[in-house]
């Protein structure tokens, strides 16, 4: 678990906390982009749940999916800054502005960081009819049937669209990607041998593998993670330097009151530290991170520009 120190004690050393005590007086809508059972739906209502009952008010969660997140953004990016409005979403929200230069809002100055809640590593997962169980085999299978393997990611420019997209860059193969709304019509339809790969976040993907409806071949992150701690990493698998993750975010709209994103920063630190919460994510393999919002917009700046050098070097394009 990584929450600094910083996060552990923001709430309470938050300066002008005080003009913001009452918060929140009322229900308080989370915004998610995308349709029930992706991953930033189950993390967002892991932790809005734990979070009605520390804030005692309602934490209702609002599901408007639609063009890779801009949709539901785009609600956050023009509501009140009065506190009753926030946006979960994933780190395709600082990657889709490389690719769509015509968004109706900037992704960065049009909202308010509140806080990182966790990184999740990406699993690369498989229909087990697809006659491959490493990544040396999923190579060779793809070099021997180029472009015969469709790939599904949670939307154009999300980070399960640039793992398979640096995954084709770096082994030299061809795929073909098929963006879906959300991660989780993308799980049901490789379920279903629709299509055949995923590069998927843990915990969408997460029942389809412990059932035996996917077969999961390796993790993205240069370390293995607890949730399988028997699968390889890609690179150790034979992929060297491949590495990509993804993680789960807080925004508010702009012009916030620091003291309100403070607070919540404050609530959200204290959730993830809960013992059923911090099961949860683990199970999940997510890594709770909980920072502060100076510390999450420093690394929302750092993260833009990570993630503009791949699109540009991968050559990504909207299909």
């Amino acid at each position: 678990m990584r929450i600094t120190r910083r996060a552990a004690i923001g709430l309470v050393a938050a300066p002008g906390l005080a003009r913001a005590e009452d918060w929140p007086a009322r229900p308080v809508r989370f915004v998610i982009p995308y349709p029930p059972g992706g991953p930033t739906d189950i993390l967002g209502r892991v932790v809005t749940t734990r979070l009605a009952g520390d804030l005692h008010q309602p934490m209702v969660v609002e599901n408007r999916a639609g063009a890779s997140g801009v949709i539901g953004s785009e609600v956050v990016a023009r509501a009140a800054p009065d506190g009753a409005t926030f946006l979960v979403n994933a780190s395709i929200h600082l990657i889709i502005p490389h690719l769509n230069p015509s968004m109706p809002f900037d992704a960065v100055a049009d909202f308010t960081p509140v806080t990182n809640i966790a990184t999740v590593p990406l699993v690369a997962v498989v229909n087990p009819a697809l006659p491959v169980r490493t990544i040396p085999e999923l190579i060779a299978y793809l070099k021997a049937n180029p472009g015969r393997v469709s790939y599904a990611s949670s939307g154009n420019g999300s980070a399960l669209h640039l793992a398979g997209e640096m995954f084709k860059l770096m082994t030299g193969t061809e795929m073909v990607h098929v963006p879906y709304r959300g991660a989780g019509p993308a799980v049901q339809d490789l379920i279903a041998g629709t299509i055949q790969l995923m590069f998927d976040s843990i915990p969408s993907s997460a029942a389809a593998v412990r059932s035996g409806l996917l077969r999961p071949l390796a993790v993205t992150t240069t370390q293995r993670t607890a949730a399988y701690p028997d699968l390889p990493t890609v690179a150790e698998a034979g992929l060297p330097g491949f590495e990509i993750a993804t993680w789960y975010a807080i925004w508010g709209p702009p012009r916030l009151p620091p003291a309100i994103a403070l607070r919540l920063q404050g609530a959200v630190a204290a959730a993830v530290q809960a013992p059923e919460v911090r099961e949860r994510l683990a199970a999940l393999g997510a890594d709770p991170v909980a920072d502060s919002p100076a510390e999450f917009a420093a690394f929302c700046r750092r993260e833009y520009d990570r993630w503009g050098r791949l699109v540009r070097d991968a050559k990504v394009r909207l299909d």
